[in-house]
């Protein structure tokens, strides 16, 4: 469920095993109780998931820093409708994706300066390059809106691959939340290490001060997100659920259901078929 290192230009933690289960939210909201039902597949539905995936979707469906309610839930639809593109399916099969052209298979409720960038970032993430990066932002999008963008699309990805996971239909996407985005940006955001600026951790003071509260180690893909704070809270959030909190990434006898090593053993496979580059 981590965004691909590649889309953000950094080395990365990826995809998380999905393990055993302790809550992580206190007191659940009562809409949490209704976001899956795996009674007839045969799997436990661990409360943990349940809370998890509610604040996921409620966090998908509220404006951001750059982008509204209403474009968050859109570029979350149309990243599943990237997943059945003509053109991206094509361009995947393809040796390099630039000897492809054509046009997207979009349901017409993003930007069009948005829908490639879904499209990518959800079917072909392995490829991005950074001419392509740099072909984007500014052009066509701001560094914040790219970032916020990517992880729209990858959360939505992470519910909807633990959805196919169980043989369920995907969850459906929730009404947006009124209200414009925020416009906000870290103060000490810098360049240099990846692609967008990051918050470094010697950086998190005043609003970001608890961005990276307790963690003795923080991932690149943690950061990878700092130019959007809210994200990185999500991130953690997904992270808890689906692998471990971040916390404990750095402890070799953290476990869940799964020893530590087999849990890495399926993450690491899952990066190889990804074409993750860390």
């Amino acid at each position: 469920m981590y965004p691909r290192s590649s889309v953000i230009g950094v080395a990365a933690v990826d995809p998380p095993v999905i393990a055993d289960r302790k809550r992580v939210f206190e007191d659940p909201p009562a809409a949490a109780m209704a976001t899956f039902d795996s009674s007839g597949v045969g799997v436990p539905a661990f409360e943990d998931l349940r809370v998890a995936h509610h604040h996921l979707l409620e966090h998908i469906r509220a404006p951001g820093s750059w982008w509204s309610g209403a474009q968050r839930v859109a570029i979350a639809a149309e990243s599943r409708q990237a997943t059945s593109c003509g053109l991206c399916i094509r361009r995947k099969a393809a040796l390099s994706p630039t000897h492809i052209e054509g046009v997207h298979d979009t349901l017409g409720t993003v930007p069009a300066s948005a829908v490639d960038v879904i499209h990518r970032v959800r079917t072909d993430p392995g490829r991005l390059s950074r001419s392509w990066f740099e072909s984007i932002v500014p052009a066509r999008l701001s560094d914040g809106e790219y970032v916020e963008l990517v992880s729209v699309v990858a959360l939505t990805a992470g519910l909807d691959f633990f959805a196919r996971a169980l043989g369920i239909p995907p969850y459906p996407l929730p009404d947006a939340l009124p209200g414009d985005p925020s416009r906000y940006r870290p103060a000490f955001a810098r360049g240099g290490t990846a692609w967008v600026p990051m918050v470094a951790c010697e950086d998190a003071s005043g609003a970001e001060a608890d961005l990276y509260e307790g963690l003795a180690f923080v991932p690149n893909i943690v950061r990878a997100l700092s130019l959007v704070p809210r994200e990185v809270k999500a991130l953690q959030c997904s992270s808890a659920a689906h692998y471990l909190p971040v916390k404990d990434i750095v402890d070799p006898a953290a476990r869940r259901s799964l020893d530590r090593p087999q849990m890495e053993l399926v993450a690491a496979r899952v990066s190889a078929l990804n074409q993750c580059f860390y």
